[in-house]
This record gives structure tokens, C-alpha cells and sequence, in this order.
């Protein structure tokens, strides 16, 4: 799944609604009276509106996302240029922290309607350039552009829900958008596996764009409805917004660092280098200080969603990848393992969603132990003499550490976010998340590579890759209590 993207990564990403009472006891916005009992289910009173469009919206960004990942690395393979697969996998995050930044600063200073609804757009526009792709950087620039519509719809999404959901709803309404990723996870990954095999991965593409056109067309103009009950910024200042600069900075140092560890040779190298530079110089300035020492409160929270992310992602990217290449299992098996994974995260959700009585940072310690798991799974698969299917497993337990995960980290986000500051803290939880992503594939990237130019196997250079994931699986089970809330 995408958080995941939301990733998209291709997770289920977090969600919307309108107006009750916010973080710390604020009021509910000016002229939006909250009724006596309104707040107590989801599409009652003040929330059934945004509740329901926000969740066409997940409907429609679930079927997309977990349709078109289980057929990049055929895309790939059939492109000719499988060694170039880390940059089309990074390309989707290295946008995502673009659309982050801008879909939070763009929420907080008019709401969340224009992103969104610009957002809807251009998933529709790149699936169109994703499926006439006729070069593998054709087809990276389709994945960048999804990931920058990524970014934008999840921080704005999650913005609203600051804006709007009192604290004991936020569970309930994260659990929502991930149920609404379960009618696509069990339709979208095995029917693409099954076009893709049976007639090509460009038709996925297209017959995506030709399916969620006109639905899409239809929530946007929903969301430009002024009847429609969206969530307002409650503080009438715009916060500072970083420069667009920095930015595209840090995103293009992300996707420089993707491309660096595809190769061993003096120009990857360089490249790599370049892009650890730029993030090393502009990353900060777009995540709460204090955030690399792990300080108390959001900037440790920000810290965790860019460690179980980074997991996550690099065995959605690499386990696919291992099946194809190495144990040649057919497509049709990959997408049924990304269905399986999209069922375990929504149900994972949903007991997190139950678990009321539970503090959120005890939640995210589990989350990452059941990780951890999976990790052990993934390097099991790798071996010879055990069932290919042993890898697709991994991925169905990592979904079901993240939907632990996942949400309660962003329910901590919302707890510790600034008054009328959702859309930032947003912001920084999606360029943590991407940063965490292409940090931990790239690291896993480059020792893949090494291994094989020491003349490794390829079961051992995936091995060696996933061991790595045993680090930041053990920094977040230490670090959880650090973003306890209050």
C-alpha cells in the first residue's frame, strides 16, 4: 500500500471532516454551532457532508493506488531498465514531501477544498502520462506528478480533521478511510495483476484514468460547492510558509538520492551525493526543530511516522520486486499480496479505532514490534527452501503493524499541533513520511547493489537489504514514549 501513499505510501492515508471542538478544549470555528450530541457518530449533524466526501475521496485514491503498484516492476522490466525500479518507486515519495508542503500551507491559509480538489485532478492526468509511457523516465515523471496529488489530498485531508473532529472521533474517523481502501484492495491489485498478464500493464494505467475520471470530476465539484461543510482554519493568520524553494529543494534531493543508489559507477555516486546534500541542508527546514533528537512532543512524533513509513515502503518496493525477479511469480499472486495487505491494514485500523482506553504511544510500540515481525518474514522469503508466498506474508503483517501505527501517531500529531497550526503539522508528518521512505529505500537500495557487485546472490542482497529494517524498528519501539500525549 502507498501512503500509503499513503502511501500512499500505498496505505490508507489519514482524513477530513467539519467543525466540533479541536485540539486543547478550542472552540468549534465561529458560526459553526455544534448541536448537543451532533459530534457522537460520524455522519450525524455537522459531519455527515465532509464525512462522506471525504471517504469518496479515499474510495477513489485507494482504487488508484493499489491498483498501479503491483505493476510498476513488469513496467519496469518491460521498459528494459529494472535497475532504474528505486528511482520509479522514489519518484512517488520524492513529489509527496512537494505536495506535502503545499497541500498543508494551502489548507491552513483557505481550507482544504482547492487542494483536494486540485489534487483529484492531476491523479487523474497522471495516470493518463503513467500509461503512454515509452522510456522509463516517461514513466518516473508520471509517478512524480501522482505523488505530488499524493501529498497534496493526504496533508489536507488531515488537516480537516484537526480542524474538525474532537479528540475521542479522530480514531473512528481514520479507521473509516481505511475501510474505504477495502472494496478497492480486494478488487484493484488481483484485476491488475490479471490485465497486466493477460494484456498489459499500459491498460491498467489508462483504464484507471477512463474509470475514476468522471467520479473524481464529481467530488471536485462537491468540494467547490459553498453548501459543502468543509473544515475552515480556526486562526485568521496565515502561519509562515517555508519557500517553495526549499521545497523543491528537498524534493529533488530525494529523488537525486533515489537515482544515486540505482548504480555503483562515479556518476551515481556523485548524484547520490548531491541529493544527500540537499537534504541534509533543507530537509530541517521544513520539520519541527528538535525533530533528528527525537524532542518531546511533535517533533518526536514527526520523527516516528519517517521510521515505521520507511519500513513499510521499502517492503512494499523490494518484496514485489524479489517475487518478480527473482522467484518469478506471476503478477496476478503480487496483486493478491497487496490486497491482503490492504485488508490487514483497514482491519488493524479499525481495532486501533476500538482501543479507546489505550494510550496512543503504547499503540505505536506495538505497531512496531509487529514490524519487526514482518521484517523477519521478509527475510525468510528470500531463502531458497522456503515457499515464495513466505514474502507475500511480510506484507500483510507490516500492514497490520501500520494500521496500529499509522494512526496513532497522527492522532498524537493532532494532539500536540499548534492552535489553528493542523495543516502544518500535517505538512511535517507527510515530509517525515517521505523522507523516512526514500532514507531507508535508499539506504537498502545502495547495499542491495553493493552486494551484487561483490558478486552476491540475489537472495542475499535482498536479505542484507531487509536486515536493515531491523533498525528502525527498534527506533521507534524507544522512541514512542518520547510523543506521548498529554
Amino acid at each position: 500500500m502507498t501512503d500509503p501513499p499513503t502511501r500512499p505510501s500505498s496505505g490508507p492515508p489519514a482524513s477530513e471532516g467539519p467543525a466540533a471542538p479541536v485540539p486543547g478544549g478550542r472552540p468549534a470555528p465561529a458560526g459553526r454551532p455544534t448541536p448537543a450530541g451532533a459530534a457522537d457518530g460520524l455522519f450525524s449533524g455537522p459531519h455527515a457532508a465532509a464525512t462522506t466526501c471525504f471517504a469518496a475521496v479515499m474510495f477513489l485514491t485507494g482504487f488508484a493506488a493499489l491498483a498501479v503498484v503491483p505493476t510498476l516492476p513488469t513496467a519496469a522490466q518491460d521498459l528494459g531498465r529494472v535497475s532504474l525500479y528505486p528511482l520509479v518507486a522514489g519518484c512517488f515519495v520524492a513529489a509527496g514531501l512537494l505536495g506535502g508542503v503545499l497541500g498543508g500551507h494551502w489548507s491552513d491559509r483557505a481550507g482544504p477544498q482547492r487542494p483536494l480538489a486540485a489534487g483529484m485532478v492531476l491523479s487523474v492526468v497522471t495516470l493518463l502520462l503513467s500509461g503512454a509511457a515509452t522510456s522509463i523516465w516517461q514513466l518516473a515523471a508520471g509517478r512524480f506528478l501522482d505523488g505530488l496529488a499524493g501529498g497534496t489530498v493526504a496533508v489536507s485531508i488531515n488537516a480537516a480533521i484537526g480542524q474538525a473532529y474532537p479528540d475521542r472521533l479522530r480514531p473512528r474517523v481514520l479507521a473509516l478511510m481505511s475501510a474505504c481502501w477495502v472494496v478497492p484492495s480486494l478488487v484493484g491489485p488481483p484485476l491488475a495483476g490479471l490485465v497486466a498478464a493477460t494484456w498489459s500493464w499500459r491498460a491498467v494505467f489508462l483504464g484507471l484514468a477512463a474509470v475514476t475520471a468522471l467520479p473524481a470530476l464529481a467530488v471536485v465539484a462537491l468540494l467547490r460547492r459553498p453548501s459543502w461543510a468543509a473544515a475552515r482554519a480556526v486562526s485568521g493568520a496565515a502561519p509562515p510558509r517555508p519557500a517553495l524553494l526549499v521545497a523543491c529543494a528537498v524534493s529533488l534531493g530525494a529523488a537525486l538520492g533515489q537515482y544515486g543508489a540505482s548504480g555503483r559507477d562515479t556518476r551515481h555516486l556523485l548524484t547520490a551525493a548531491g541529493g544527500i546534500a540537499l537534504l541534509a541542508v533543507f530537509a530541517p527546514r521544513l520539520l519541527p526543530p528538535g525533530t533528528w533528537r527525537a524532542a518531546r512532543g511533535l517533533p518526536a512524533t514527526v520523527l516516528l511516522r519517517g521510521l515505521g513509513s520507511g519500513v513499510f515502503f521499502t517492503l512494499e518496493a523490494y518484496v514485489p520486486l524479489l517475487l518478480v525477479t527473482d522467484r518469478q511469480a506471476p503478477p496476478v499472486v503480487i496483486g493478491l499480496g497487496f490486497t491482503g495487505a490492504a485488508l490487514a491494514w483497514a482491519a488493524s485500523s479499525w481495532l486501533q479505532g476500538r482501543l479507546e482506553r489505550w494510550a496512543r504511544h503504547r499503540l505505536v510500540v506495538a505497531g512496531a514490534l509487529v514490524q519487526t515481525a514482518a521484517v523477519g518474514l521478509a527475510i525468510a522469503g528470500t531463502l531458497p527452501a522456503t515457499p515464495a508466498y513466505t514474502a507475500v506474508s511480510a506484507m500483510m503483517v507490516a500492514a497490520v503493524g501500520m494500521g496500529l501505527y499509522v494512526p496513532s501517531v497522527t492522532v498524537l500529531s493532532l494532539t500536540h499541533s499548534p492552535p489553528g497550526r493542523q495543516g502544518y503539522a500535517g505538512s511535517a508528518m507527510q515530509t517525515s513520511q517521505n523522507l523516512g521512505q526514500v532514507t531507508v529505500l535508499g539506504i537498502a537500495s545502495g547495499v542491495f547493489s553493493a552486494c551484487l557487485g561483490v558478486g552476491a546472490s540475489d537472495p542475499v542482497g535482498y536479505g542484507t537489504a531487509f536486515a536493515l529494517l531491523f533498525a528502525p524498528c527498534a527506533l521507534s519501539v524507544l522512541l514512542a514514549s518520547r510523543a506521548r500525549g498529554t
